[in-house]
């Protein structure tokens, strides 16, 4: 199997858990926090698809489907449109209100462009640095698997707070 299969298959993953974990949520339920500073489902659901859309981009050297679609303004967050979420502050974060199907609609075409950037991408591009601000350098290969960590990390923090929520 190759990396970009691999790679593949971990981002579908991520698909595969995230979509059921936010489905038939109310509003409410997505804006709930179980403790006054923790992030709740939706902001979760929310930045982790930001962070994929504005990293893979980066990867891709396209804009991203959040200012590129229209996502940004449908919305209408009291937030720059390169806002992705990181460093929120409390406020920040229950700033971020969005119904299940619009976030899913958001996740699905960034995963859409997600798997469009990976099958133009060959085991060399993988190679290629993308980030020159750290020391040793980013290359595509260690900025896609920090994403996937990321969404792995983030879906799964999302399903434990709809178990405590909503249950099992």
């Amino acid at each position: 199997m190759s990396s970009i299969a691999i790679l593949t298959d971990g981002f579908e993953r991520v698909r595969d858990e995230l979509l059921p974990a936010i489905a038939g949520l109310t509003v409410e339920q997505l804006a709930a926090r179980p403790g006054p500073e923790a992030n709740p489902m939706g902001w979760l659901a929310w930045h982790l698809t930001r962070v994929q859309d504005d990293h893979v981009a980066g990867v891709a050297g396209t804009d991203q489907v959040w200012t590129e679609d229209g996502w940004a303004g449908r919305f209408a967050l009291p937030l720059d449109a390169t806002d992705i979420g990181y460093g929120h502050t409390t406020d920040q974060v229950a700033a971020v209100v969005a119904g299940a199907d619009l976030l899913a609609g958001y996740f699905a075409a960034t995963h859409a462009r997600t798997l469009e950037v990976l099958a133009g991408l060959g085991e060399d591009d993988l190679a290629r640095i993308v980030d020159r601000r750290w020391d040793p350098p980013v290359t595509a290969a260690v900025r896609l698997v920090s994403v996937l960590a990321d969404c792995l990390q983030h879906v799964g923090q999302i399903a434990y707070l709809r178990g405590l929520l909503v249950g099992g």
